[in-house]
């Protein structure tokens, strides 16, 4: 069944959202690095959900002391029912907190397939796995939960 239709801001109809990818904010980040080639990937990640007609939302939270990151995390799987639950490379690179991410998402999205990307512009492909895209053959994962 295909999601609702939303009217954004730009007065564009938008589908709802039904995928959630949580992630790292690559300008929270700490470290001597240059966030920007990441951000543009997340970037073009998110574009691939609008191409797709996929409505997806980000949940970035930053490492750098800026968030309460179970809380934040939490607020965004208790918005919405999701159908997956995409969690990004950087957070699977922090053992104590992936383990945090996938023990809040068996908790408060419990039906949700969770889906793991291999780097930020292909977080739409990791998603696409796991839910209905419109034509689009199944790929044969969805379902076999």
């Amino acid at each position: 069944m295909p999601a609702p239709i939303r009217r954004s801001l730009t007065g564009m109809d938008t589908p709802a959202p039904r995928v959630l990818v949580i992630g790292l904010d690559p300008h929270r980040v700490p470290g001597p690095w240059d966030p920007a080639p990441v951000a543009a990937a997340i970037e073009a990640g998110r574009n691939r959900f609008r191409e797709h007609r996929v409505g997806a939302e980000f949940c970035l939270v930053g490492l750098d002391g800026s968030d309460d990151v179970p809380t934040v995390v939490t607020a965004a799987l208790r918005a919405r029912h999701w159908e997956c639950v995409v969690i990004g490379g950087g957070v699977r690179h922090q053992l104590d907190l992936f383990e945090q991410v996938v023990n809040l998402v068996h908790q408060h999205a419990p039906d949700a397939a969770i889906a793991f990307n291999a780097t930020p512009d292909d977080t739409f492909e990791a998603a696409a796995r796991w839910v209905e895209v419109p034509g689009r053959p199944s790929t044969g994962s969805r379902g076999t939960r």
